[in-house]
């Protein structure tokens, strides 16, 4: 374990400045990254998810480039984890970072997966067997190996459910990415956004939410590259995930 990673996402919750509004403090959101396919460059797409967090004054980030800081009992410092990350031919993360992130969710908390961390928690070489069965449960949906993704291309975002909080009042919009349709999972979904893909030709969930015991998640395929994080349609919903995923509901960006 990185301890001085760990430790450099602490500190500013005890001595840094509460950027929220007077009346409503705000959300503190822990990203979690430092680990990818080396095709998802995280190092320039972490920055950009941050800032469109940042963008208001509603959420408080913070980063750790170090997956066990999800064994630091996160409940007390923390009100949503943005998982944006996978361990690509990395060790699996430790037994208490795994338990950290389940108990985390369970405990009512929320989360937001992007893009390839539906691969994640695979044990390698033998990558092929989710080595962690208990993380479809918490996402949902995760990486079907013997599938991949549209060509890299623009395509079309459509909101197939307008009741939804993060959803309600949001516009389809365009986006150029990596159209996943090789995501597999049983668990109960709600599926806000779609798209259709030319190699299925079927439309694939581009965004959906579910519940994990006390928990709230959504989980995007979304966000190959910082082109992808920068679709004018990306921040607004990435913003109105994490609110969500954090109380509950959209109260702070429903006017946006």
């Amino acid at each position: 374990m990185n301890v001085l990673r760990i430790l450099l996402a602490i500190p500013f919750l005890f001595f840094g400045v509460a950027t929220g509004r007077s009346d409503e403090p705000p959300l503190r959101v822990l990203i979690v990254t430092g680990q990818d396919y080396p095709g998802h460059k995280w190092r320039e797409t972490t920055p950009i998810v941050r800032s469109i967090l940042e963008q208001k004054d509603y959420f408080e980030v913070f980063v750790s480039e170090d997956v066990e800081i999800l064994s630091t009992s996160l409940d007390n410092r923390y009100d949503v984890v943005v998982l944006h990350f996978c361990n690509w031919e990395s060790p699996m993360p430790g037994s208490a970072a795994r338990e950290g992130l389940q108990q985390f969710v369970a405990s009512g908390k929320g989360l937001v997966a992007l893009h390839f961390a539906c691969g994640a928690f695979r044990k390698w070489p033998d990558y092929q067997e989710l080595a962690w069965p208990e993380y479809e449960a918490i996402v949902g949906r995760v990486w079907d190996t013997t599938k991949t993704h549209d060509p890299y291309r623009q395509f079309e975002v459509r909101v197939v459910n307008r009741e939804h909080p993060i959803t309600k009042g949001l516009d389809h919009f365009l986006i150029t990415d990596e159209l996943y349709f090789c995501l597999v999972g049983s668990p109960k979904i709600d599926v806000l956004l779609t798209a259709h893909s030319t190699v299925t030709n079927q439309d694939e969930p581009m965004g959906f939410a579910l519940s994990y015991q006390s928990g709230r998640v959504f989980h995007t395929p979304l966000g190959h590259d910082g082109i992808s994080f920068r679709a004018p349609g990306f921040a607004p919903l990435l913003q109105r995930a994490c609110e969500w995923a954090a109380t509950g509901d959209v109260t702070r960006f429903k006017n946006d």
